[in-house]
C-alpha cells in the first residue's frame, strides 16, 4: 500500500513539472473536436454501409419473391386448366385473359420494368409476354411463336448464359446490375417438366429509408457535437483566463531574471576578456624583450636589419594591444584586399626571429621548413596570421617533451583546387586521446576554452593558446584547423584554406 502511494505521489510530482500554456489547451481542444468529428464520420459511414447492404439484400429478396409469385401463378393456372378434358371457346378466352392479367398486373408495380416467359425453341430462346401466345404454346403446342411488341434482347442474352445451369439445378438466379437493377430468372416447371424461365427486371428503390435514417443520425450528431463544443469552449475560456494570469506573473519574473542574467553574462564576458588579456600579455612582454636586446646590440652595420625587425616586432605588439582593446575587432582590420601576406615569409620570420631567439641551440631543438613557393599571397593581416601560428608552434615546444627534437613546418598548394595547407608537426609525446575527442559541434576538446594538461599550479592563465588560435583561424580568417597524433609518435596540426 505504501509503495503504491509512493508511486502515485511520484506520478503527480512528474505531472506538476509540466507547464500547460494556452497553445497547449488550444491544441487539446482542437484535437478533441477533430477526433469527435472523425468518430462521427466513421460511425456514419458504418451505418450507411450497413443500411446499404441491408437494402441491397432486401431489394434482391423482394425482387425474387415477386418473380417467384408470378411464376407460381402461371404454373397453377396452367395445371388447373389442363386438368379439364375439353375447353370451350369461352374457356379459352378466359384462360388467355387470365394470362394477360398476370403479365400486366406485375407491370403495375413501379419497380417492375420488364416481364416475360423465356422458352427454348430450335436452338434459340424466345420471349413470351402475351396471353394468346402463351396459350398457343402451352395448350396447342404450336412452336411458331410470333415476335413480341417489346424487345427482350437483354433478357434473352442473359438467359442464354444461364439456361444450362438452370435446367440442371432448377433454382432461382438473380443478376445484379449497377447495384440497382435486378434481373431475376425463376424456373418455369408446369406439371413437373422444365419448360423455361420467367424473367423479371426489377429496380426496387428503398433509398428513402436510408436517407431518413442518415438524416436523423446527422441531426443527433450535430446536437451532440454542439453540446461538446460549447462545453469545451467554456472549459477553454476558464483555463485560458487562468493561464493568462499565470503567464503574466511568469513574464514579470522572467523579465527580472533576464536583467539579472544579462548582468551575469556581461560580468563573465568582462572576466573572460580580462583573462585573455593576461594570456596575451606574455607575448607582448617577450617581443618587447627582443626589441630591447636588438637596441642594445645595435651597430651601424646592422641598423637596417634591426630597424626592419624592430618595426615588425612593434607592429605585432600593437596588434596584441589592439586585441586587448577590442573583444570582437572589425572585419576590415583582419581581411581586406589591401593586405598581401606571404605565409612562407611569415613562417620564416616567426621561426628565425621569435622561436630561435627564445630557444637556445644547446637544447637540441631543430626547426625544419618545407615551404611551397607556389603558395600565393593572402588578403590577411600578417599579424593575425602570427596570432594563429605562434600558439600552435609554442604548444609543440611546451608539450613535446624531452624527445621533441624537431619541429617541421610544411606548406603546400594545389593549383587545381586552389587549396593551401599549413602543417606543423613534431616528434614529441603527442596529444592525449581525450583532447582529440569531438563535442556535439564537431570541435576537438584541445581547441576548447580553458582546457589544458598543465599542472594545477600553472593553470591560472592556461588553456587559451590553442583555443585562441582555433577561434582566430575559424572565425576571423575563415580557415579550418585540426589536430591529430602521428603513427610514429608526435602530433600534427593542419590548417586548410582556400586562396
Amino acid at each position: 500500500m505504501a509503495e503504491n502511494e509512493k508511486q502515485g505521489g511520484g506520478l503527480l510530482d512528474g505531472l506538476r513539472g509540466y507547464h500547460f500554456e494556452i497553445r497547449h489547451l488550444t491544441i487539446l481542444v482542437a484535437v478533441l473536436i477533430i477526433f469527435q468529428l472523425a468518430v462521427s464520420f466513421i460511425h456514419r459511414r458504418a451505418i450507411q454501409e450497413f443500411l446499404t447492404g441491408t437494402q441491397s439484400w432486401y431489394q434482391q429478396d423482394s425482387a425474387e419473391r415477386l418473380a417467384n409469385l408470378t411464376t407460381m401463378s402461371l404454373e397453377l393456372l396452367l395445371e388447373s386448366e389442363t386438368a379439364r378434358a375439353t375447353l370451350s371457346e369461352s374457356d379459352t378466352r378466359k384462360i388467355i385473359q387470365n394470362f394477360n392479367i398476370i403479365f400486366s398486373q406485375q407491370l403495375l408495380h413501379q419497380d417492375v420494368q420488364e416481364l416475360c416467359l423465356l422458352v427454348e425453341h430450335a436452338d434459340s430462346v424466345l420471349a413470351i409476354d402475351d396471353g394468346k401466345v402463351l396459350y398457343a404454346f402451352a395448350f396447342e403446342h404450336r412452336l411458331d411463336v410470333p415476335g413480341t411488341q417489346v424487345s427482350h434482347a437483354r433478357a434473352v442474352q442473359l438467359y442464354a448464359g444461364l439456361c444450362d445451369e438452370m435446367h440442371r439445378n432448377e433454382q432461382i438466379r438473380t443478376i445484379v446490375e449497377n447495384n440497382q437493377v435486378f434481373h431475376t430468372f425463376v424456373p418455369f416447371v408446369p406439371r413437373g417438366e422444365y419448360v423455361g424461365a420467367v424473367y423479371m427486371k426489377n429496380a426496387p428503390d428503398f433509398s428513402f429509408i436510408t436517407r431518413e435514417l442518415i438524416s436523423g443520425y446527422n441531426q443527433t450528431t450535430a446536437t451532440y457535437l454542439a453540446l461538446i463544443l460549447f462545453g469545451l469552449m467554456a472549459m477553454y475560456y476558464v483555463s485560458s483566463y487562468t493561464l493568462r494570469e499565470r503567464n503574466r506573473a511568469q513574464q514579470l519574473l522572467f523579465d527580472e531574471q533576464k536583467v539579472h542574467l544579462a548582468e551575469q553574462i556581461r560580468y563573465q564576458n568582462e572576466l573572460l576578456f580580462t583573462r585573455r588579456i593576461y594570456h596575451t600579455h606574455h607575448k607582448a612582454e617577450k617581443i618587447m624583450g627582443f626589441i630591447k636586446e636588438d637596441l642594445r646590440n645595435l651597430t651601424p652595420e646592422s641598423i637596417e636589419v634591426v630597424k626592419e625587425r624592430v618595426t615588425r616586432y612593434s607592429n605585432f605588439v600593437a596588434r596584441v594591444i589592439y586585441d586587448m582593446k577590442w573583444y570582437d575587432p572589425p572585419l576590415q582590420t583582419i581581411r581586406s584586399p589591401i593586405f598581401h601576406t606571404d605565409i612562407n615569409e611569415v613562417i620564416r620570420f616567426i621561426v628565425d626571429n621569435i622561436f630561435k631567439r627564445a630557444v637556445r641551440s644547446e637544447q637540441g631543438l631543430r626547426f625544419v621548413l618545407e615551404l611551397d613557393e607556389r603558395l600565393p599571397a593572402l588578403p590577411l593581416n600578417e599579424f593575425v596570421v602570427w596570432e594563429v601560428l605562434e600558439p600552435i608552434i609554442q604548444n609543440s615546444l611546451d608539450h613535446g617533451g624531452a624527445d621533441n627534437t624537431q619541429v617541421v613546418l610544411r606548406t603546400t598548394y594545389d593549383e587545381k583546387s586552389r587549396e593551401g595547407t599549413i602543417r606543423i608537426s613534431d616528434r614529441g609525446q603527442g596529444i592525449e586521446p581525450w583532447l582529440l575527442e569531438r563535442d556535439e559541434d564537431g570541435t576537438r576538446r584541445i581547441f576548447k576554452e580553458n582546457v589544458t594538461t598543465k599542472k594545477m599550479g600553472n593553470q591560472q592563465h592556461s588553456g587559451y593558446g590553442c583555443y585562441l588560435a582555433h577561434e582566430i583561424a575559424r572565425q576571423r580568417c575563415g580557415w579550418e584547423l585540426d589536430a591529430e597524433n602521428l603513427p610514429d609518435g608526435g602530433c600534427r596540426f593542419t590548417i586548410t584554406f582556400v586562396v
